[in-house]
């Protein structure tokens, strides 16, 4: 297939555009077949922490391949996912216990097995009547049906709404819409948290089977971390109402936030985490569901079955590519990196986009960066969804040779623009700067535009 006029036999996610074809890459940039360089600093959707070209990841995916490819779950197991399992929980937020992970090929199929994974640990332990799903709105946790369903992303779900499933959700903490003027961080904190009590409450406690967050919120809303005190208030009230915490860190863990599972920065552990992107960096497709002690000690002790099966769970290859991630991250020190750098590009963002009209709020944490545009930053109006303001940043930033994360729906579901911003942990100072300043340079055009 050549680039140009010719009809594409793939069915991309726009039919009407002509995509660049990548021939190659650079470190944190890729490469078209006309020369032209992109830097990518979202990473996709922040799956390339490490960039393009990582010669150890690629090595041990090439050494993997000439030992094993595939080799079915149900009959055997296999060296890399054993040795990655046993990396994951060796570093998890205290309070897991031992506890198991299983391997996916995406962080759709994760959420949908660490739902199953929930409704499973109840029916072992004959509490057969919880069923109800609570999850925050705005939210998305993934594009099958069940992890839809849970998502609480309303433009998302429109066109699919006959075919969800019934979940519940309460509002995520959103500082820039929610926080009252009044209130302190441990006042919001606990207002918002107190949400999912009373959700709990109305359903009837015995009908609860787990709560679903995000402990930086992603996609959705735009890396946003939640208030100080949030999520151990809701740690006491899963523990209170024997509700089990999903923590969806598919999008912010694996040290996009600068610790390797988000919940670190919180002081509490999850009972089921979900986990993808910055786990293989893109290099293979490869999620997880990682199950605390507690978890598996009720199946242990009921069935001893796991109710849920895939083709391709605990791929060899793609569990050793993600391995080899694993440990370079943890080799070359890069958490200390995304720390590092996250501050040189909050710093640069705010220094160069504060003071300019239509900027609503700059948010996140680690590597993990979010503008949000409005058309009055007094009333916080968004703007109108039909003038894309996101998608118009994105498109002029990939022409200035910057690749960005744009969205929208985080003001009420349609409308609210935000781009999102997820740079490799192994981003270069230079690099920052370059990100901050085309990303502005982009914004400041796509405004003039729509202004």
């Amino acid at each position: 297939m050549q680039n140009g006029s010719i009809m594409s036999s793939v069915l991309h996610r726009s039919l009407n555009s002509t995509l660049p074809i990548i021939k190659s890459v650079d470190a944190n940039y890729l490469i078209d077949e006309h020369g032209k360089r992109y830097l990518d600093a979202c990473g996709g959707a922040a799956v390339s922490c490490l960039g393009h070209d990582n010669a150890k990841v690629r090595a041990a995916l090439k050494d993997q391949i000439d030992k094993l490819a595939f080799a079915h779950s149900g009959s055997f197991t296999n060296e890399p996912t054993e040795e990655l399992a046993e990396f994951l929980i060796n570093r998890a937020p205290s309070g897991l216990g031992a506890g198991r992970v299983m391997f996916l090929g995406s962080g759709s199929e994760a959420m949908e097995a660490a739902l199953k994974l929930a409704r499973q640990f109840h029916l072992e332990r004959k509490d057969t009547k919880r069923v109800n799903i609570i999850a925050r709105t705005p939210s998305y946790h993934g594009n099958t049906l069940g992890a839809l369903a849970t998502g609480g992303h309303a433009g998302r779900r429109a066109p699919f709404q006959p075919m969800l499933m019934q979940v519940h959700h309460i509002d995520a903490a959103y500082r820039y819409r929610m926080k009252l003027e009044d209130e302190s961080e441990d006042e919001y904190a606990l207002r918002m948290a107190n949400q999912l009590e009373k959700k709990i409450r109305d359903l009837g406690p015995e009908t609860v089977m787990a709560f679903v967050a995000e402990p930086v919120v992603g996609a959705s809303l735009g890396s946003q971390p939640a208030p100080i005190g949030y999520f151990k208030r809701i740690r006491d009230i899963c523990n209170n109402y024997g509700v089990l915490y999903i923590a969806d860190e598919v999008m912010c863990g694996m040290g996009r936030t600068g610790t390797l599972f988000a919940l670190e920065q919180e002081g509490i552990f999850a009972d089921i985490t979900t986990l993808a992107k910055g786990l293989g960096a893109g290099y293979q497709p490869i999620a997880a569901v990682m199950a605390s002690e507690s978890v598996v000690s009720a199946i242990k002790k009921g069935s001893g079955t796991l109710w849920n099966g895939h083709t391709y769970m605990s791929h060899s290859v793609a569990t050793a590519g993600a391995l080899a991630v694993q440990k370079v991250i943890e080799d070359e020190g890069l958490l200390e990196n995304v720390k590092m750098r996250g501050d040189q590009l909050a710093l640069a963002l705010k220094k160069q986009l504060d003071a300019k009209e239509n900027i609503g709020d700059i948010r996140g944490r680690g590597l993990f960066w979010t503008v949000e545009l409005v058309a009055d930053t007094l009333t916080k109006k968004p703007f109108s969804a039909h003038l894309k303001v996101a998608q118009r940043i994105q498109i002029i930033a990939k022409e200035l040779g910057l690749m960005c994360y744009p969205a929208q729906g985080c003001a009420d579901g349609e409308n609210g623009d935000h781009v999102l911003l997820a740079p490799a942990y192994n981003s270069t100072s230079t690099e920052i700067d370059l990100i901050a300043k085309i990303t502005t340079k982009a914004i400041s055009m796509a405004l003039s535009e729509v202004t």
